[in-house]
């Protein structure tokens, strides 16, 4: 089969494409440059304070509301399989798209700061262990999903950042994002968030070092080997605080805008299995005492693509009906960061034999993870 023909210089590449199976990550932004403009700056301030205060007083309320909506206006009765979905679906809802909206803005403001040819830049360069344990870092803050495989590839390789280091980011990107560990916070407190944010983080630096080691450079296909990203022309286009302002609110716009629907339908199969899965069925199924439990979900997992905002409200239902925490982080990391749209995507950049040890290695590490967590907890 003759290889396709050398691709031109990209000048620059574009890796902020929009992705449509995993509306996790917002298009970027227009980092076209404001004016400084104090008065600009005050009204922005200003509007952001009232929608903070309106945001807290909705928040506090959701509850009650739920309640209301679910036994005064429904009439449903209290206890009933019916009833406990109903009220799981009315609070979860609005509860996690104003999580969603608020996290998106701060980060949508942060992310002003890191454009992708400065991420590329800052990755470039650095040695090995250092570049994978930044490159990791980055991949919680930056916009990229998993399918901006192609171009990441190319982008970062072609501006001579290492394999390993690629896909420390890679897998990073995706798995350990700011909404995966932001909805994890709101649902299920602060110790689960930082538990997966930490072990999420072990596994891509971890295998990015592993992959990196095994020296499998002559695995990425040809024509990949052959771009070059010419970097010398790339300016970033330094915003006032009223332009990042605008770059939270266009975040908010376009993300919420991709991600409500896997919201709505993580919750409703979340709701039915809050109120319909009997106690202890889950518990057997994916609970300690099954050794095979957390293979079978990282298997279950992987064909199950979602993006974190869709998969949390069902890993929400499932602890709450006893399924162990090792297995379901498990489960959660593996239809993150081991979708099948994504190895579908890598292939054309990857030989198959290294899309099989990246498979490998990442699997291997969120198999420890869920043995681990469920021998300590």
């Amino acid at each position: 089969m003759t290889p396709p023909e050398p691709l031109k210089p990209l000048q620059p590449l574009d890796l902020g494409a929009p992705c449509a199976c995993s509306p996790d990550r917002p298009e970027q932004a227009p980092l076209a440059p404001v004016s400084e403009d104090r008065s600009v700056l005050v009204r922005r301030l200003g509007l952001a304070a009232a929608a903070l205060i309106l945001w807290w007083g909705l928040y506090a309320q959701l509850l009650a509301l739920a309640q209301y909506a679910t036994y005064s206006v429904l009439g449903l009765e209290r206890g009933s399989h019916l009833a406990e979905s109903v009220e799981f679906f009315l609070y979860d809802t609005p509860k996690v798209l104003l999580l969603l909206a608020l996290v998106v803005f701060g980060v949508g403001i942060i992310r002003s700061f890191f454009t992708p040819e400065r991420t590329r830049r800052i990755l470039a360069g650095r040695s090995e262990a250092a570049g994978n344990v930044l490159a990791a870092l980055l991949g919680i803050v930056t916009p990229f999903c998993s399918c901006s495989a192609v171009p990441l590839f190319i982008g970062f390789l072609g501006a001579g950042v290492p394999l390993g280091v690629t896909f420390s980011f890679l897998i990073s990107a995706p798995m350990v994002n700011e909404i995966a560990v932001v909805l994890l916070y709101g649902l299920l407190g602060w110790k689960v968030a930082a538990l997966y944010m930490g072990t999420g983080l072990a596994v891509a630096i971890v295998s990015g070092l592993v992959i990196g080691k095994l020296g499998l450079e002559r695995h990425v296909e040809e024509w990949v080997t052959k771009v070059h990203v010419d970097t010398s022309a790339e300016k970033d286009v330094e915003l006032s605080w009223a332009g990042r302002i605008d770059a939270g609110l266009f975040a908010v716009r376009d993300i919420v805008g991709k991600v409500w629907p896997w919201v709505v339908a993580g919750i409703a199969v979340g709701a039915g299995i809050h109120g319909y899965v009997p106690e202890g069925v889950l518990a057997s199924v994916m609970g300690k005492e099954a050794w095979w439990s957390v293979p079978a979900a990282v298997a279950i997992g992987i064909p199950m693509y979602s993006n974190a905002a869709g998969i949390i409200p069902v890993v929400q239902a499932l602890l709450g009906k006893g399924a162990a925490l090792g297995t379901v982080l498990a489960f959660m990391m593996a239809v993150i960061a081991l979708s099948l749209p994504e190895l579908v995507i890598l292939r054309k950049v990857l030989k198959p034999r290294l899309i099989g040890v990246f498979v490998g290695v990442v699997g291997a590490g969120i198999l420890l993870v869920g043995f681990l967590f469920n021998a300590i907890i």
